[in-house]
């Protein structure tokens, strides 16, 4: 063997010096999951397919993170959540974050029109009607209609900045999103009935947006809180943690 072979790439070697054993296109959707806060097989359809190809060996790397992979082939939707040892003693790799009352608000909102859409069917929601139907939590949160208008844009660049709400080709030049199918998936039985007691309190007028915190360990969205409700930026801020589903969410491809 001469010195150039013997210093040749192998397949899997990106640079000098590099150890890995995934493919390229498995260490960018490996990537993608840890950066968060998900791959939608839509949107990044090569991640995706480098997923369902490689996904023993993706799931084996996060698992050397602590974080578990779940992946829902029907919606095409994939996240990573915080691993929960048998001891408790896995460190909790992926960050939550807080959550407003009106994030609250609007998270349950929108998970509804997602669930209660026929199935297949692509929901596409504007501001301003999400706006008006969420006015009658005015009193609740503020009687300032300024700094209630404030607040809740302030929530919808959130469902933005999330990934829940996603422009779409189709919508982009009406001002309207598409309500992303993960909104399924990353909030579990006793996160929904957290949020539904927080946003049931808000309409009774219970609770203001100043100081109200619940905290909430969903990864992915892992966390609610209600001012808190801690949610998760899903992976690198999780949006993803417990099983997160009324339909549990399949964990092969």
């Amino acid at each position: 063997m001469t010195e150039t072979d013997q210093d040749a790439p192998t397949a899997a070697q990106l640079w000098d010096g590099d150890t890995g054993t995934l493919r390229a296109d498995s260490r960018r959707a490996l990537a993608a999951l840890i950066a968060g806060p998900y791959i939608s097989a839509e949107r990044q359809s090569q991640n995706w397919r480098a997923l369902l190809a490689d996904t023993d060996a993706v799931r084996s790397r996060l698992a050397d993170l602590f974080l578990e992979l779940v992946i829902d082939t029907e919606r095409g939707v994939a996240f990573v959540r915080n691993a929960e040892a048998d001891d408790g003693s896995a460190p909790q790799v992926v960050r939550t974050r807080s959550l407003t009352l009106m994030d609250t608000a609007m998270l349950l909102h929108l998970r509804r029109e997602l669930v209660s859409a026929p199935a297949g069917q692509r929901v596409i929601v504007g501001q301003e009607e999400i706006f008006e139907q969420l006015s009658g939590y005015r009193a609740a949160t503020s009687t300032d209609a300024a700094l209630f208008t404030k607040r809740i844009r302030s929530s919808w660049k959130t469902m933005r900045d999330l990934g829940i709400l996603q422009r779409t080709p189709a919508t982009a030049t009406e001002g309207r999103y598409e309500v992303s199918p993960v909104l399924r998936l990353i909030f579990g039985p006793e996160e929904i009935s957290q949020l539904r007691a927080v946003y049931a309190r808000m309409a009774e007028g219970g609770m203001s947006e100043e100081g109200e915190t619940l905290e909430e360990d969903s990864d992915t969205a892992e966390g609610t809180t209600a001012e808190g409700t801690t949610a998760p930026d899903p992976a690198a801020d999780d949006l993803t943690d417990k099983d997160l589903t009324d339909e549990n969410p399949e964990d092969t491809p």
